[in-house]
């Protein structure tokens, strides 16, 4: 489970078994957690976080999409 960014009290996490998925991210505070598509950012799962946080959330996956984007290539491409 790869952290990729830390941003705040947010984890940027992937999955080792997400390999045969397209390009997303897990978000992780505590015991939340979010999972959004990128390429377009699209929220796919949402279980803990309340709506204004779950927009703050979106806000820095699309700050950081073209990063998650590559770090999701190098990870599961190698």
């Amino acid at each position: 489970m790869p952290t990729i960014l830390v941003e705040g009290s947010y984890s940027f996490i992937f999955f080792s078994s997400d390999r045969g998925e397209p390009p997303h991210i897990h978000v992780k505070r505590d015991k939340q957690i979010a999972k959004f598509w990128l390429a377009p950012v699209t929220l796919a799962k949402n279980r803990g976080f309340a709506s204004h946080e779950l927009n703050e959330i979106t806000r820095l996956v699309i700050k950081y999409e073209k990063t998650l984007l590559e770090a999701w290539h190098e990870y599961f491409d190698a």
